[in-house]
């Protein structure tokens, strides 16, 4: 299974950069991983509605431009959107998602993160999918963090390998 995570920014923070790495190598054996980071846009501060509202359509773009070109969506693959109305799914259903899209030929599974003021409608509405695992809002740099400990942990219940409840 291959899965890609098409995030906006950059990890900025040595101990995000070293347990991102952590997790790339635990998931190795269970998957082939690959991390994109489009640029994300500088947010003025006092920002009125109409540009944090451009802000979200530009780092949109980007992440459907990767999308499009080749490196997400395709015959075969799956698309999730993080975000904070998205359905919550407790780790099992989690791992039984990722688990029954690969039994129903989804090869490929793409998670988008967006950047600090979230993901654009177009891009909520271009993914199969969207998914929340919290009410909370959580900085974006860490929330790749927490989805690849999910990924892991998904794939250990999914094996019947002992994770921590």
């Amino acid at each position: 299974m291959r899965i890609t995570l098409v995030v906006v920014g950059k990890i900025k923070e040595n101990y995000f950069s070293m347990a991102i790495e952590e997790y790339q190598k635990r998931l190795s054996r269970y998957c082939k991983l690959e991390i994109i980071e489009v640029a994300d846009e500088k947010t003025p501060d006092g920002a009125s509605k109409a540009e944090e509202q451009k802000i979200k359509i530009r780092e949109g773009e980007r992440l459907l431009r990767v999308i499009r070109e080749g490196k997400g969506k395709k015959e075969g693959s799956y698309v999730i959107a993080l975000a904070i109305k998205g359905k919550q799914l407790d780790s099992i259903a989690f791992s039984k998602k990722i688990s029954e899209l690969g039994v129903k030929g989804n090869s490929h599974i793409v998670f988008l993160i967006g950047g600090s003021l979230g993901l654009d409608m177009q891009v909520l509405d271009y993914a199969d999918e969207q998914i929340s695992f919290s009410n909370l809002t959580f900085p974006h740099q860490l929330m790749r963090v927490i989805l690849l400990e999910q990924i892991y942990r998904a794939f250990r219940i999914a094996n019947h390998e002992p994770y921590h409840k």
